[in-house]
């Protein structure tokens, strides 16, 4: 029925029977599956693709799993039984999708992996993420910035913390950050002063602040009685501020306690509001503007008959095939920068602060 309808509304465009205004408010409904709302990141994300689908002309499907899976398995079966146009997803798990999205590719619905990876489907057509490698970089080039401004020249004691391991793009991240810190580590320079290295160690799970704040406890009353920590390297800022609670629990902060250097991805409120106050010392701005944008642009291309933009063909290969993407460019934002690139660009406002 789907198509038959579209094939009206051509029909009546073209015998000139149809205004302009309805037909564009009649150009699709794009599903979008989004992970959680536990993160401000993923409500910015939502709310920027349905402002700006909606000003393309294109009804949207919201809806967020509270990272759970099944749960966003049962929306996005919801999505393709009620014949969306095309879905895009942010995955909670990226390996759970294949079958709903191989019902979908035969139901003539096009797929879009959003900001994370879906892994094992050959249904996954395009993907829209910034560059995750290069976000790794900047965290630990920031984390031995910082190091070397705040402790001299070292050696420094740090430890290490990963992104969820369902979540392709963790491994981006710690991979990016172990470029830059495991020739330090090799030369002594940095310390892991717990031994715990690799993603099988030191992911956690869900991106769960709670479970960072946990670990960094542990790891602080094993490792750290007789010594200080000098920094941490934390993929996300949900994480960064459970490391930075257990850190001042102990002191860090206070005294002659000089607080670690702590790194964060998002730019979310919270962690700009610490590297004001000079407890975390960065994190990474992903314009969530721009990647609605850019995934916008995609599907529009897909649905007007073009082709999308795309920028890499070789980086993200998912376990079948090696997906057409565009990656956008992060940036490390610190006490130096924040205004500029938060505030000044209006993702964050001073009266938030």
């Amino acid at each position: 029925m789907k198509f038959v309808t579209k094939g009206v509304v051509a029909l009546a465009m073209s015998a000139g029977l149809l205004a302009a205004p309805a037909f564009a408010a009649d150009k699709g409904t794009i599903g979008i599956a989004m992970p959680t709302k536990s993160s401000a990141r993923w409500i910015s994300d939502g709310n920027s693709m349905v402002e700006q689908f909606a000003a393309a002309g294109y009804e949207t499907d919201l809806q967020y799993a509270e990272d759970d899976i099944p749960n966003q398995l049962a929306q996005i079966e919801n999505m393709v039984t009620k014949g969306v146009d095309v879905l895009v997803i942010a995955a909670i798990d990226g390996t759970t999708l294949s079958n709903v999205l191989e019902n979908a590719h035969f139901a003539g619905i096009k797929t879009i992996a959003y900001d994370r990876l879906i892994r094992d489907s050959e249904y996954v057509d395009y993907y829209a993420t910034f560059d995750n490698f290069k976000v790794g970089v900047q965290q630990a080039s920031s984390l031995v910035s910082g190091l070397k401004e705040r402790f001299g020249d070292g050696p420094y004691n740090v430890e290490l913390f990963g992104g969820s391991p369902d979540d392709n793009n963790a491994y981006f991240f710690y991979n990016g950050a172990m470029s830059v810190l495991q020739p330090l580590i090799d030369a002594g320079t940095v310390v892991i002063g717990s031994g715990q290295m690799g993603m099988d160690t030191v992911g956690t799970l869900r991106w769960d602040g709670a479970v960072a704040q946990a670990r960094m406890d542990n790891l602080l009353s094993a490792n750290y009685t007789d010594k200080m920590v000098h920094g941490v390297l934390s993929p996300y800022d949900g994480l960064s501020i459970g490391i930075l609670s257990s850190l001042k629990g102990v002191g860090y902060g206070s005294g002659d306690m000089k607080m670690p250097i702590v790194t964060g991805q998002d730019a979310e409120l919270p962690s700009i509001k610490s590297i004001i106050a000079g407890e975390q010392y960065s994190t990474v701005f992903k314009d969530t503007r721009e990647l609605a944008r850019v995934t916008v642009g995609m599907v529009d291309a897909l649905l007007q008959g073009g082709e999308p933009e795309i920028n890499d063909t070789s980086t993200y290969d998912n376990g079948v095939k090696v997906i057409s993407s565009y990656l956008l460019e992060p940036v490390s934002v610190d006490a130096t920068n924040y205004e500029a690139i938060v505030i000044e660009s209006g993702y964050h406002s001073k009266d938030d602060l």
